[in-house]
C-alpha cells in the first residue's frame, strides 16, 4: 500500500487522474471501476479537462461503477448514474454502451447481481478501481459487518450511512434504505485500486483503516491484503496517521528520484 498525501484537495485530485491518465496511455481499452461522492469529484474534473484540452481519449474505455440506490431510476437526480452523467460521462468521449452502473429499478435483484459479475469478468477484470471511504470504513456500500469476500449484491444501509446522505435529499425519509453495490471480495480483484480522502472528518477513519488491523468493521482495511493500493490524501484526511511524515517523505524520494514510480506499489 502507497501512501501520498498531498496538501490540498485540488493537488490530490489531480494525481489521482494523472494515474488514471497513464492507464488509459498504456491501454486505451482499460476498465474503469468508479465511485461516486464528494470526494472523487475533483478528479472527474480533472480528467474531463484533460479530455477537452489535452484529447485523452475514452473512447475504447469500460466502466463499473460501484454501487446504486435500490428504487431510484437513473433520471432521479440523486441515483448515481445521474451523478456519473454530470460530472464525467456527458463531457468525455465514452461509448454508452461501455458504461455499467448498477440498475435500481431491476425486477431479479439477485439476477441483475449475477450478471454484473459476469460482465466484469467478460471484459477482463478492472483495472483500477477508484474508491472513497464512508464515515464509519465502508467502501462501496459494504457496511461494517460485511464479509470480506462479499460479492456484488443487496446491501441494507446502516443509520450512519443513511444520516450521512440525508444532505442530498430534502428529508431524511427520503434517503433509499436498500442499495446494490459491488462486494469487497469483487473490489480486491481489481488490478490496481486508488482510495481517495479528504477533509477533517475522515482523518480519524483513514488512520483506522490503513494503519489498523483487517476487519470486517471496518471494509476499508482489507486494501492492506491488496498487492497495487495507492491512498491519496489531503493533508486534513492524513493528519491522524501515525507515519504521516515518513509518507511524506517516501513521495518527495520518489519524486525526487524516480517521478514515473509515483502511483506505483514498490
Amino acid at each position: 500500500m502507497e501512501i501520498i498525501i498531498r496538501e490540498t484537495y485540488e493537488q490530490m485530485s489531480r494525481l489521482a487522474a494523472d494515474v488514471i491518465r497513464h492507464q488509459l496511455l498504456k491501454k486505451p481499452s482499460s476498465v474503469l471501476g468508479l465511485a461516486t461522492g464528494s470526494t472523487p469529484i475533483g478528479t472527474y474534473k480533472e480528467l474531463v479537462r484533460m479530455h477537452q484540452e489535452e484529447g485523452l481519449d475514452f473512447s475504447k474505455v469500460i466502466t463499473f461503477n460501484l454501487d446504486e440506490y435500490l428504487g431510484l431510476p437513473p433520471s432521479h437526480d440523486q441515483s448515481y448514474r445521474y451523478f456519473m452523467d454530470q460530472h464525467l460521462f456527458n463531457h468525455i468521449n465514452v461509448d454508452p454502451k461501455n458504461i455499467h452502473v448498477p440498475y435500481g429499478h431491476a425486477e431479479d435483484i439477485e439476477e441483475f447481481c449475477e450478471w454484473y459479475e459476469a460482465e466484469i469478468k467478460r471484459t477482463g477484470g478492472i483495472d483500477i478501481q477508484v474508491l472513497g471511504i464512508g464515515g464509519d470504513g465502508h467502501i462501496a456500500f459494504n457496511e461494517p459487518g460485511s464479509s470480506l469476500g462479499s460479492r456484488t449484491r443487496l446491501k441494507t444501509l446502516t443509520k450512519q450511512t443513511i444520516d450521512d446522505n440525508a444532505r442530498f435529499f430534502a428529508k431524511e425519509e427520503e434517503v433509499p434504505r436498500f442499495a446494490i453495490t459491488m462486494g469487497v471480495g469483487t473490489i480486491l480483484e481489481a488490478k490496481k485500486i486508488i482510495m481517495l480522502a479528504n477533509g477533517p472528518k475522515k482523518a480519524e477513519i483513514v488512520a483506522e483503516a490503513i494503519e489498523g488491523p483487517v476487519t470486517a468493521q471496518v471494509s476499508a482495511s482489507v486494501l492492506q491484503m491488496h498487492r497495487d493500493v495507492v491512498v491519496i490524501l489531503d493533508a486534513e484526511a492524513g493528519s491522524r496517521l501515525k507515519r504521516a511524515d515518513y509518507y511524506k517523505w517516501v513521495y518527495q524520494e520518489k519524486k525526487r528520484l524516480i517521478p514515473q514510480m509515483i502511483g506505483k506499489v514498490t
